[in-house]
């Protein structure tokens, strides 16, 4: 494992949120992605929610990067403050997230099953047989750039 970060997800004011942890906390979001810069409508989001937050990351130290999200009107599920906070794990090799998440759903509930996406080579989310939630990624060979169809 190389690191660990709390991930929070918001009802649609993570920008609002982060602006605030940015003045409590100090210092410069690492990166603020937009749904639009996945490419537009490519991964379904409505036009209403294109400009909505699908990625921030303020470092709260060397070791420690706060990241969130929005979660959007049209993700299934229902949003609750309280249980929409995740356990980011960045994994060290494509097996050792394989190995991680695995384990980590055995028993509990796949979100999304570990897959290449447009930021990584391996990402999976699930919520472990106690309620936890975790985030499972390998960045691997992945070069996201915002706005470029990958």
């Amino acid at each position: 494992m190389t690191s660990v970060h709390p991930y929070l997800n918001f009802k649609g004011n993570t920008e609002e949120a982060f602006n605030f942890y940015r003045e409590v906390f100090g210092g410069e979001f690492l990166g603020v992605v937009r749904f639009r810069d996945f490419g537009g409508e490519g991964m379904g989001v409505p036009e209403s929610d294109l400009d909505k937050i699908a990625h921030i990351a303020l470092p709260l130290n060397n070791d420690t990067t706060l990241m969130a999200s929005d979660v959007l009107d049209s993700t299934p599920g229902t949003f609750t403050v309280g249980t929409n906070v995740y356990i980011y794990i960045e994994s060290e090799s494509a097996a050792e997230a394989e190995k991680l998440f695995n384990a980590l759903s055995a028993g509990g509930d796949v979100e999304m099953p570990l897959q290449r996406t447009e930021w990584a080579e391996k990402y999976g989310s699930c919520t472990d047989k106690y309620g936890i939630k975790w985030m499972i990624g390998y960045t691997g060979d992945v070069q996201f750039q915002p706005g470029a169809q990958n």
